[in-house]
């Protein structure tokens, strides 16, 4: 086992599958205890399971990340239970995918109440501890949506752009508290997500990849885990690529 993360206390949204269940493995294995928080509770729990299985610390939280006061109840639990958290991973995101002018009201409300609002909801209610600490890292996952404009998703490059953004302002705010602030934008990664592309959409577009594949989702917790440790502590405000050269 990996022990770069021993004493480590990691929170993770959207931790119930896909990206954010890997983060959640990658860090434990390598040493942390871990919150993993989805509004699917079972698959939190599921997660959580086998995080203990490693032998490691995990609680499992059902939670909407749009709802603040939740969050910040959420939070005071957490800490109750860990007494801190060194490493925040703001994962939970939804697609909805329309052209503008078949998409309502709700398809954008939700998209930048999940992807965006809720990044601030959980990182607000988190951050003061890592300041008073002079210690943390915060890893955003944002896409290569929030770098590129894609049809079909003015509402999802909205709040992915936002979270570029968002990181950037952080991290110039946290910088002196010597607390990093990290954005990772993937391309089309194998969950189960790309999966409802079918597979002839699948075929296409990894015609426009070069390395022609779909990334896996432990590549992307690798480089999370990279971010979030200690070797990483000079690196803050940047967002990276893992999209197999996409966007090249």
């Amino acid at each position: 086992m990996d022990d770069r993360l021993q004493e480590k206390v990691a929170l993770v949204t959207g931790g119930a599958r896909g990206i954010g269940k890997a983060i959640a493995l990658k860090l434990a294995d390598a040493g942390a205890d871990v919150v993993v928080c989805d509004i699917d509770e079972d698959g939190a729990r599921a997660t959580c399971s086998q995080i203990k299985e490693m032998g490691r610390k995990s609680e499992a939280y059902k939670i909407n990340v749009t709802d603040f006061d939740g969050v910040a109840d959420m939070m005071k639990q957490v800490i109750d239970t860990f007494e801190k958290v060194d490493i925040l991973v703001n994962n939970a995101g939804i697609t909805r995918d329309k052209n503008i002018f078949l998409m309502d009201k709700t398809d954008w409300d939700s998209v930048i109440g999940i992807n965006l609002t809720g990044y601030f909801n959980v990182t607000r209610n988190i951050i003061m501890p890592m300041l008073k600490n002079k210690n943390g890292s915060i890893l955003n996952i944002a896409s290569v949506s929030g770098l590129i404009g894609l049809p079909g998703q003015a509402n999802y490059c909205s709040s992915k752009h936002g979270v570029v953004g968002f990181t950037k302002s952080l991290a110039k705010e946290c910088g002196r508290a010597k607390v990093t602030v990290n954005a990772i934008a993937p391309g089309f990664i194998e969950t189960e997500m790309t999966a409802k592309l079918g597979e002839d959409r699948i075929k296409e577009l990894k015609k426009t990849i070069p390395i022609r594949r779909f990334g896996l989702v432990d590549e992307v917790a690798e480089l999370a885990l990279f971010l979030v440790s200690d070797k990483a502590r000079y690196i803050t405000g940047q967002c990276f690529t893992i999209d197999g050269g996409l966007t090249v």
